[in-house]
């Protein structure tokens, strides 16, 4: 399971890093919510262990960064704000669980542990945006009626488009979530998979469907 580890303080970041790696968490970790909304969107992360209190963006922030539909990590709030009201906030704005502080670290992990045993979020079958759909279970991209022939590369970069419309993904995030572990991909793999996208959607008449925002990456608005 990997998992990001958001905590301003550094004595405690540190214990729960060494702690949950010896639980067998694959653990990354930062210090305030810029950073933390950063690598949420870059990399894709099972769970995610917040703090409310952040520098710079608080955990209230960082929560609404998550995107609203589609594949999210489950959040579990670690935060020494004990109020009911607090915890109403954070689990209504998308948080999973929320543990106060000064707390055990068997039970975060037996906390942490639930939220990965639950069944993912059923998705759609078919995902629409205008005349351009997509059928998941039978891998076909359709527009205007016309079948689009793409390779699984580019059915899974549409998808993934689709599914968090609005959001922009940059190259190194595409990369994490298409790539795995081929050590042959690069930042040029995903220009070239966009472009070869781009051309078979032209050709459907569906230009203009994939933007590029500069120095950031792409997106489907």
């Amino acid at each position: 399971m990997k998992l990001l580890l958001v905590e301003d303080s550094k004595r405690l970041r540190d214990t729960l890093q060494h702690g949950l790696r010896g639980a067998g968490f694959t653990v990354d970790a930062c210090a305030d919510g810029i950073e933390a909304r950063g690598l949420l969107q870059t990399y894709a992360y099972d769970l995610v262990v917040l703090d409310l209190m952040l520098p710079r963006l608080d955990g209230i922030g960082v929560l609404r960064s998550l995107p609203a539909h589609g594949p999210r990590p489950r959040v579990l709030v670690l935060s020494a704000r004990d109020q009911v009201s607090d915890r109403i906030e954070a689990l209504n704005t998308g948080a999973d669980d929320y543990l106060v502080k000064p707390f055990s670290f068997d039970e975060l992990v037996a906390r942490l542990q639930a939220l990965a045993r639950r069944p993912p979020e059923t998705q759609p079958d078919i995902i629409e945006a205008g005349a351009l759909s997509l059928n998941q279970s039978a891998h076909e991209a359709t527009a205007h009626g016309q079948p689009i022939p793409l390779t699984p590369r580019e059915f899974a970069l549409l998808t993934l488009l689709l599914r968090h419309r609005g959001h922009v993904f940059s190259r190194v995030a595409i990369l994490e979530r298409l790539a795995g572990s081929d050590s042959e991909a690069s930042d040029r793999s995903v220009e070239v998979l966009v472009h070869g996208l781009r051309r078979k959607l032209d050709a459907v008449d569906m230009d203009g469907l994939i933007e590029t925002r500069r120095g950031a990456g792409y997106l489907i608005p």
